[in-house]
């Protein structure tokens, strides 16, 4: 109930559109009792049609039963119609309101949602909470609510005209429902049971999907189809398997309560024969009309528990991901711009979760237009020191300072405007390669200053070969684009952000020869005046560090220039022997 009352205060901003449904409904319901007394009346004119239909009401009593009941049903029937269109085309705007703020939201908080959490939730589950989540909240939102507000109304006006034309009769009916109550329950259970595992079910299936989809390469180079099918098919067995359990149990239910109701109702029958009195035809079949108008709402309203189970069971995981803290910015300090002088002091740092340290006791300092080189084998903790620079994971030992101001005192959005990154793994969007260059914070920036930071990424002159130039659409991550390409115009973006600090995490490895003579050109522009951090490049460009910092199991174990870690004939000379211009053959990266 919590859970749903939460997800009902998303109703708030269309409350006026809301009350217009609930007035709608309101006079839907309403039309159900009357349709029962236009039968008394039909019934009781089959004997005296002549009969007055308001036999003590001034200027009515000349209305007979002839000419007044079938003019009677056919404004019923508007009436009814007018309640149906309000309540339903209403209800339908609120409710697909609700859900279009809830997904944006959703989509929203994941912007804010610190990196662990990624690290810790694959994607097709968070992909699955914005879509198939979010849908069946709409049915708890749309359906649900429909039912209970209209049905229950029904039911409401029902009882009440029943327990005017006989009160005795009405609290015999009224008997079995604690027993209706019990069953509800106990269902609503099971349903939201189930229903929680077939959302885990659909997130596995959204899973295996998007892996195959992004690994598709792999999958056919690799010969993976029968193993991708053979996973996708017990995935989806899976999800199939729970949506079954669940129909079944609903499958199951329903008939039960509806052989409930149709007992009281069969009890009912015998009491009216038995009990008729001096009642007129025209009423009892009145009474048994509206009695027997009574289960289809009552079995509606009873189906309804787990389409409200489904909704509170998505709302569950869609609430737990908004209560999620977000990404920690406790900073306060701003800057326009910054020298770029960093220094780090005593850093060390362990994975949120984890017990093993990742770094330990790391000290260096790299003054503003240097290059800096971090080398060092798989695992030395290279790629997680790039990563703590723009706060992506939070160090609790030791200091990272840029321009003497400790990285967590900076506000989080102002920190990484001074830092621009290169990495290996390029991410593109399906979007044009002029809105790939000038992206987020550089969208909007002048044609010219897009061409130009192309230029210096070695990149225009692939780009004005494209049939529509800058405005070419690239595909899902630049699929149309080869490494290389990509890679340029990761730096093309470095370059339009101009930021002082910039990291490149293996930018050039596992390129072709005229890929990386392009790159390492384009890195050799984007480096001049900026303090660059960079991760295990090929000898070419460590060469040329203003300090190389050696790397090894999270410890800083050698520092200084090529010639001179060269001369101390140590960790890094030994790396050198192996082949560190060639990382296939020296796993250093």
């Amino acid at each position: 109930m919590k859970i749903y009352l939460r997800l009902l205060g998303y109703v708030r901003p269309y409350i006026g559109v809301f009350l217009l449904s609930i007035l709608g409904f309101l006079i839907f319901a309403s039309t159900q009792p009357m349709l029962g007394y236009i039968l008394k009346y039909f019934v009781d004119g089959l004997s005296n049609p002549d009969a007055s239909l308001f036999p003590n009401v001034p200027y009515l009593r000349d209305l007979n039963l002839l000419h007044t009941v079938p003019g009677l049903i056919i404004l019923i029937a508007a009436w009814q119609g007018l309640g149906s269109f309000l309540g339903n085309y209403f209800l339908a705007k609120v409710s697909l309101g609700l859900v279009h703020d809830l997904r944006v939201q959703l989509f929203n908080n994941l912007l804010t949602l610190p990196n662990r959490y990624f690290d810790q939730n694959n994607s097709g589950h968070l992909i699955s909470r914005i879509t198939f989540n979010v849908t069946m909240v709409t049915g708890a939102a749309t359906d649900a609510i429909k039912v209970v507000i209209r049905e229950g109304m029904t039911v409401i006006f029902l009882f009440a005209s029943l327990l005017l034309m006989n009160w005795r009769l009405t609290l015999v009916m009224l008997a079995i429902l604690p027993l209706i109550a019990f069953m509800v329950g106990r269902a609503s259970k099971k349903f939201r049971k189930q229903s929680k595992k077939i959302q885990v079910a659909m997130g596995d299936v959204t899973h295996v999907a998007s892996e195959t989809i992004q690994g598709y390469r792999v999958v056919r180079s690799f010969g993976g189809e029968t193993y991708e099918q053979r996973r996708f098919l017990k995935a989806s067995q899976s999800n199939t398997d729970k949506q079954l359990r669940m129909t079944r149990t609903s499958a199951i239910y329903t008939p039960l309560l509806q052989l409930v109701i149709y007992v009281a109702m069969a009890v009912l029958m015998f009491l009216v024969l038995y009990l008729r009195g001096d009642a007129s035809a025209g009423d009892m079949v009145a009474y048994i009309t509206l009695a027997g108008l009574l289960p289809k709402p009552i079995r509606q309203l009873s189906e309804v528990s787990s389409t409200i189970q489904k909704g509170v069971a998505g709302a569950e995981s869609i609430f737990e991901q908004l209560d999620e803290p977000r990404e920690l910015d406790k900073g306060t300090v701003e800057r326009d711009s910054v020298k770029g002088r960093l220094e780090v002091r005593n850093l060390s740092f362990t994975y949120p979760g984890t017990e093993r340290q990742v770094l330990r006791d790391i000290n260096f300092t790299v003054e503003p237009g240097q290059m800096v080189a971090l080398v060092g084998r798989s695992g030395s903790g290279k790629s997680t020191l790039a990563g703590l620079i723009p706060r992506f994971y939070h160090h609790d030992t030791g200091e990272i300072l840029l321009d003497g101001v400790e990285i967590e005192d900076f506000k989080l959005l102002n920190l990484r405007r001074h830092i621009a990154q290169v990495n290996q793994h390029v991410t593109l969007f399906s979007d044009t390669i002029a809105n790939n260059i000038a992206y987020g914070d550089l969208a909007g920036a002048p044609r010219a200053d897009i061409e130009a930071a192309a230029e210096a990424a070695f990149a225009k002159d692939f780009v004005d070969q494209l049939p529509k130039g800058f405005d070419t659409q690239i595909g899902e991550n630049g699929v149309l684009l080869s490494g290389g390409q990509r890679q340029r115009l990761a730096i093309a973006r470095a370059l339009l952000k101009n930021a002082p600090l910039l990291i490149l995490d293996e930018a050039t490895s596992a390129l072709d020869t005229e890929s990386e003579r392009h790159i390492q050109a384009a890195l050799d522009r984007v480096m001049e005046g900026r303090t660059t951090l960079v991760i295990a490049h090929r000898l070419s460009t460590i060469e040329k560090a203003d300090q190389i910092l050696v790397m090894d199991q999270g410890c800083l174990v050698e520092r200084g220039t090529h010639a001179e870690l060269l001369a101390a004939n140590g960790y890094y000379a030994r790396l050198h022997a192996m082949g560190l211009d060639e990382p296939a053959k020296a796993d250093i990266t």
